[in-house]
């Protein structure tokens, strides 16, 4: 078995902002695992929050045994960008040597489409409101917030789209004095559910605290580890396949957390409909589904995920699974 790593990038339609930065190119690691003249392929998104760079990442991946199978995928590999993109290559090329689709050999039931927020970049009032109302016609909004005057910024969105439903990713950049005082106007806005408001590491000031919104545990979930320190703090856990690890542990996180009672939301990094490919699978019946990373692209791969007013639709086999 060959294991090959590559750098690609994809650029942005427009550039896209949030709290921690703004950035006009998608930049991953595509994998290609090849057995038997067939190959399968995978893609990550490395992210410097949990301090992943493209260089760290691909050196992981080189590092793997060339016979190395999904179990042992596991051990072999913490959870991160590296074994995401290793993880969905393997699901794809058992998938083309079987014969079968991916959600056959993980004994789901044929997925559909799901619908997805489409997220606003961090701008000024003026611009966020600009950008509500040319994508008002969709049903979910999420805005990047997580700055002293965010309460312009929503208030502006709302103008600007009355009727969507919206979600807020505060990307870990409120207090808990910021939280407490925003909440009612987020109840007041409509606002169905605020990500991550607090930094992962001082989250415990949740512990207690009234949640008229649900709060999602983004940074502070990874995978079915992270479930005992959520709770009392969290009423829903976002899960991303470049956090979990691929798709494995993402299918494992979902029963965990549901079991647990937590809703589930299916998110995602910047990147391509290669990306987002399995975790569409995961994304059936999630409470949120937050895959929109292949709109926010000017070029995205060849046979691209179909997005139409029903949502986000399972990926075509010549893709991926």
């Amino acid at each position: 078995m060959m294991i090959e790593v590559t750098r690609d990038v994809f650029q942005l339609a427009q550039v896209f902002t949030i709290s921690r930065g703004s950035r006009s190119e998608a930049k991953v690691l595509t994998v290609r695992v090849t057995r038997g003249g067939v190959t399968g392929w995978g893609e990550c998104v490395p992210y410097a929050r949990y301090g992943e760079t493209l260089e760290t990442v691909e050196a992981q991946i080189r590092g793997l045994p060339s016979m190395i199978d999904r179990q042992a995928l596991q051990e072999a590999l913490p959870p991160g960008a590296a074994r995401n993109a290793v993880d969905c290559a393997l699901w794809d090329l058992e998938a083309k040597q079987s014969g079968k689709r991916v959600w056959e050999l993980a004994g789901l039931t044929a997925p559909g489409p799901e619908i997805t927020a489409y997220t606003l970049s961090l701008d000024t009032p003026d611009a966020m409101k600009a950008q509500a109302a040319q994508h008002a016609h969709r049903p979910v909004l999420k805005i990047k917030l997580g700055t002293p005057d965010d309460m312009p910024r929503l208030e502006a969105v709302r103008a600007g789209a009355p009727v969507s439903k919206i979600i807020v990713d505060a990307n870990e950049g409120w207090s808990a004095e910021t939280y407490a005082t925003l909440a009612p106007h987020l109840v007041r806005l409509g606002v169905a559910l605020v990500e991550q408001p607090l930094p992962a590491g001082e989250d415990a000031a949740l512990m207690g605290m009234d949640r008229p919104v649900p709060l999602c545990a983004d940074e502070s979930c990874h995978d079915r580890a992270s479930l005992p320190g959520l709770r009392g703090k969290y009423d829903m856990v976002n899960i991303k396949l470049d956090k979990t690890g691929g798709l494995t542990e993402a299918l494992a996180l979902r029963a965990a957390a549901q079991a647990e009672g937590y809703d589930i939301m299916i998110g995602c990094m910047v990147g391509s409909s290669l990306a987002m490919a399995p975790a569409v699978l995961v994304a059936q019946g999630a409470h949120v589904t937050d895959l929109d990373g292949p709109l926010l692209l000017a070029e995205d791969r060849d046979t691209p995920l179909r997005f139409d007013a029903a949502g986000v639709h399972p990926p075509d086999a010549a893709l991926w699974g």
